[in-house]
């Protein structure tokens, strides 16, 4: 019997893995696929790349990356606002990020079966068995269409989807002078002409990403994507001196909203898109996914140990199901101004709230919205000084483990018993100097008074 079993060898599965196996817990993935996917690329939003800082992970380099946006509206959001060392979304892809991640986990310990499919699961009050697999936990991480939340019948409520559209990854044999010469803001890259609606992303080497949709027809959720589909909506949107080199992948999505009601049902718990779905507008869905994989992680792997105090677990959803839900409301909200037809109404809106994204404060709102920076309990990536040299707090977090901050002369809590490492420290940043922190594995700050609440 292993501790804990993964459905999914995406980021979120992958994730959870790598933070179970950092703890010292038994973990082993099942992933159908047999290999990485498409090199579908992915936005790393700021959040997200602070929290891979936090476990030493390469984040890549992208100063011209994009800044972000919401709704596609034409004011970039300013991320630096937030005392950030990532102030811009990384362009990754998700084959290169799954990479990184599967090898971090399997260095920390995790077992990886590739090849394996998914297909009989049965529960009890003290374990699971997925496919003859025995185990104390199984989390599913295996995807909007998520196969452990079909065989366990868990409802699954939300919004059907209103449209289809089409992901392609193209080489252009030609392109007109409507076609986009570099990655931009997305308010750059967006096109709307004769019956057709796209994002066309210049990827370098000749690559191309091209999401489009028509405003009169739809295509099925599962139908192939042809040449001919691909060739028609390109000359529709940038003429016909733009032509079709390769399709070289294709997949099509929706604007479907659902989420659990509970992301924990008995000796099961969902994570990613198993637990929440939305459109993939302002480039969420990865970042929400990797969150909750940092969430659950530290606290599932205090429970398997016998650490956890009570209530830590179910912690994750009271957490994490109220985040998802911000980020369902602010995609629906952002559809109001990307769906084709805007109406005078729309249009009279989106030059009310383009007004506001010009402002100071309300520039800050969105970009800590959309970016993850905005969570009242983050502590910045702060430069310190120990006795042993200067460091990052990132840095001390590379364990896993919590962490207790003296940045000034306090005393130990009472009761402590050594459940989280201390650090004494100074730092020059004037908003943190002399304060006494208690640092979840997670990153995120709690009262130092907390402590048994949090770590037992």
């Amino acid at each position: 019997m292993t501790d804990v079993l993964i459905a999914g060898a995406g980021p979120t599965g992958l994730m959870t893995a790598a933070e179970l196996a950092l703890a010292g817990v038994d973990v082993t993935v099942l992933e159908r696929r047999t290999g990485p996917g498409l090199p579908r690329p992915v936005g790393l939003q700021p959040r997200t790349a602070e929290l891979f800082d936090l476990r030493g992970l390469d984040t890549g380099t992208d100063s011209d990356g994009p800044s972000g946006h919401f709704a596609g509206l034409p004011v970039p959001l300013d991320h630096s606002v937030w005392h950030t060392r990532h102030p811009r979304v990384l362009n990754r892809t998700q084959d290169d990020v799954e990479a990184t991640l599967a090898e971090h986990a399997v260095e920390h310990g995790a077992v990886i079966e590739r090849g394996h499919e998914v297909t009989e699961i049965e529960t009890t009050d003290d374990g699971v068995t997925v496919d003859g697999h025995r185990a104390r936990w199984l989390v599913a991480c295996d995807g909007a269409h998520s196969t452990v939340r079909r065989r366990l019948g868990v409802p699954f409520p939300g919004r059907t989807e209103t449209y289809v559209a089409t992901l392609a990854h193209v080489r252009l044999a030609a392109a007109s002078d409507l076609v986009p010469a570099r990655a931009a803001h997305f308010s750059q890259v967006t096109r709307q002409a004769n019956g057709y609606w796209s994002m066309l992303t210049p990827l370098g080497d000749g690559a191309h990403r091209f999401v489009f949709g028509s405003t009169t027809t739809q295509p099925g959720r599962d139908a192939p994507v042809s040449d001919a589909e691909v060739t028609e909506a390109l000359t529709a949107l940038y003429g016909a001196e733009t032509r079709l080199g390769e399709v070289y992948g294709a997949s099509r999505f929706n604007d479907a909203t659902r989420q659990l009601e509970r992301y924990r049902h008995g000796r099961v718990l969902f994570a990613g898109d198993a637990a929440h779905i939305h459109p993939p507008l302002g480039g969420q869905g990865l970042n929400l996914g990797v969150q909750d994989a940092l969430n659950l992680g530290w606290k599932l792997a205090a429970t398997v140990r016998g650490t956890a105090p009570a209530g830590l677990l179910d912690s994750y959803h009271d957490e994490r199901h109220p985040a998802a839900e911000r980020v369902l409301r602010h995609t629906a909200a952002q559809r109001v101004f990307t769906a084709p037809g805007r109406g005078e109404n729309v249009e009279a809106l989106r030059e009310i709230v383009v007004d506001l994204m010009r402002t100071p404060d309300g520039n800050r709102y969105f970009s800590g919205l959309l970016s993850g920076l905005g969570h009242p309990d983050r502590v910045p990536d702060l430069d310190l000084t120990t006795s042993a040299g200067p460091t990052r707090l990132s840095a001390l977090l590379h364990d896993g483990r919590g962490l207790l901050l003296d940045l000034g002369d306090h005393a130990t809590p009472p009761g402590f018993r050594g459940q989280v490492r201390v650090v004494r420290a100074a730092t020059a940043d004037a908003g943190y100097r002399g304060r006494h922190l208690l640092i979840r594995p997670d990153g995120y700050a709690a009262d130092p008074a907390e402590l048994a609440r949090w770590f037992g």
